[in-house]
């Protein structure tokens, strides 16, 4: 099974991928987690990616995946699809769309991680917490355009981790081996709203859902 994770900056998407890890890794599970190919290359470069250099790392990206050992379970903390969406926001190239909509298709579950979570600095190919809002309206776009399905995850800790092991569930059922609605005492149902895609009425919509009596949690 493989799992992307993909989000604005300072979402949580690499602590949402290692708790995914571990939540596997003990039930048994073998577990491939790839990392984010821009942020290694930051840090080995010291500055950010020119124009030209972005095809090559969302193809490295992709090719980390494609090169994974045999595993029960891959993690991608983040996918070419987010290469293209800034390649296309900083520098108008929409050149690596194709080849990142080829590659996101090949996921069996895509979460998005909401702008719930407080905006920290974090190295070099964070810009601030102004362009948060046009990358999560520019990804969703970008992942309908492609025909994606994809859920939405809020919360942090250990609520962060039940809603994605949730959201995987009600995107490719069968995949947990005990399945994430029965684990959680949870309604299989998704919480992501369809008639529009702003955050803050999704994330309303969320919460009622999330802390409604039939998911099994007091009603703040």
């Amino acid at each position: 099974m493989k799992i992307a994770l993909l989000g604005a900056e300072s979402t949580g998407k690499t602590q949402l991928a290692q708790a995914l890890a571990g939540h596997w890794r003990g039930l048994g599970r073998s577990v491939v987690l790839v990392p984010e190919v821009l942020r290694e290359w930051c840090d080995r470069m010291g500055r950010t990616p020119r124009p030209e250099e972005q095809a090559g790392i969302a193809n490295e990206q992709a090719a980390r995946v494609a090169q994974a050992a045999p595993h029960d379970w891959l993690i991608a903390d983040t996918t070419p699809l987010m290469v293209a969406l800034y390649s296309d926001l900083l520098f108008d190239d929409a050149s690596l769309y194709e080849m990142a909509f080829a590659h996101q298709r090949q996921y069996d579950a895509t979460l998005v991680t909401g702008l719930d979570l407080p905006w920290v600095a974090d190295g070099l190919q964070r810009d601030g917490p102004h362009v948060r809002e046009p990358v999560d309206a520019r990804l969703r776009a970008a992942l309908t355009r492609a025909g994606v399905a994809y859920r939405v995850v809020y919360g942090s800790g250990g609520e962060r981790l039940e809603q994605a092991l949730y959201a995987i569930d009600s995107i490719a059922p069968g995949a947990h081996p005990a399945r994430a609605g029965a684990r959680y005492g949870l309604q299989s149902r998704p919480w992501t709203c369809e008639r529009c895609a702003d955050p803050d009425c999704e994330h309303r919509l969320f919460t009622g859902l999330w802390d409604s009596p039939e998911a099994g949690r007091p009603v703040k």
